[in-house]
């Protein structure tokens, strides 16, 4: 390949991917493209890599769609036996699509498709393919009334917070962080990225400040309770001057001392699986268990459907109604009427 544009594109060397693919490693980049892409020459690989960098900005969705569709060029490959990207038709796609629904479960299926067909999209856009195969392929139809989100009962939630002891700043920090997403029904990703001063005063009360997927921005008034965690959390840590810093980090090892980092989601996960173990919680939670909580205790008590869906920052009141549990126990009821 030839160096262009002020870009260094490098084949280094063939190697095997996660999926066991050809692919040759782009060197300015450090991602792998693979050899299906690569064997069409430099402007198609610079186009793939353009696919994740320019048109996703979400870097979860980024990372999701790039092993998607790397796993698809990877069947190609070894399945299809198909060594050109012209060669791929709509009946690869389909074939392709049918073989994952035996061990993916259908929305996994549905991103599948769209990562595949977004990517092709943007290659018949730079001119690499005159036609997308995917376009005319459907994936499986799934429909969701109810969520599958685990939830915890408002007496549940309430056990779990209290049996947070308040002895250690670690314990102050993980309170704190359950709160925000009970409270404030914030998702994980949101509440690890806030900021000091996205905890701020307006007028006689105390606000959040969540940046959401897609872009947004959420704020969020606290419940007096989630104040006062907040509150001693951070006089206890000391960053109440730290506006700029990360309102939730790790600690640094064992020491009990919080680093200047961020918390991760996956360490986020790990604390709340803790957590839930020692309050003899018998069912596997996570972070995600408390935003369903926050907005069905919301809910049980009068709240409305449309307030909750502007709290929760939803695009669709049908998507706060997933999280919905309040008819659980009326259903539980009218099946107990079969005496049988």
């Amino acid at each position: 390949m030839n160096d262009t544009s002020g870009t260094t594109v490098k084949t280094l060397q063939k190697l095997e991917c996660p999926d066991r693919s050809l692919a040759v490693r782009i060197e300015s980049h450090r991602t792998i493209v693979p050899s299906l892409i690569a064997r069409d020459g430099e402007n198609a690989a610079r186009r793939f890599l353009e696919f994740f960098a320019a048109t996703i900005r979400n870097k979860n969705t980024r990372a999701a769609y790039y092993l998607a569709v790397n796993r698809f060029f990877a069947w190609c490959e070894q399945d299809a036996y198909i060594l050109d990207l012209v060669d791929i038709e709509p009946l690869h796609v389909a074939a392709y699509i049918e073989s994952l629904q035996n061990t993916y479960e259908k929305p996994s299926v549905k991103q599948h498709l769209a990562a595949i067909r977004m990517c092709f999209d943007w290659l018949v856009t730079g001119q690499i393919v005159a036609t997308n195969p995917a376009h005319a392929v459907r994936g499986p139809k799934h429909v969701v009334k109810r969520g599958k989100t685990p939830v915890l009962t408002a007496e549940q939630a309430r056990l779990l917070l209290d049996s947070i002891p308040t002895d250690t700043l670690l314990d102050l920090r993980d309170k704190a962080l359950i709160s925000v997403m009970c409270y404030a029904f914030a998702r994980i990703g949101a509440v690890v990225a806030m900021r000091v001063e996205d905890y701020y005063p307006e007028g006689k009360r105390w606000w959040l400040r969540l940046h959401e997927k897609g872009g947004k921005r959420h704020e969020m008034p606290c419940h007096h309770k989630l104040e006062a965690y907040l509150d001693a959390y951070l006089n206890a840590a000391g960053l109440c001057d730290d506006k700029r810093g990360p309102l939730f980090r790790p600690a640094l090892r064992k020491t009990g001392t919080l680093s200047e980092k961020r918390l991760s989601r996956v360490d986020a996960w790990r604390m709340v699986r803790k957590r839930a173990l020692e309050a003899e919680i018998a069912f596997p939670i996570g972070c995600h268990t408390f935003r369903a909580t926050g907005i069905t205790a919301y809910l049980e008590e009068g709240g409305s459907l449309e307030n909750a869906q502007t709290m929760a920052a939803h695009e669709s009141p049908r998507t706060t109604k997933l999280y919905d549990r309040t008819n659980d126990a009326i259903t539980l009821e009218e099946v107990e009427r079969i005496k049988i």
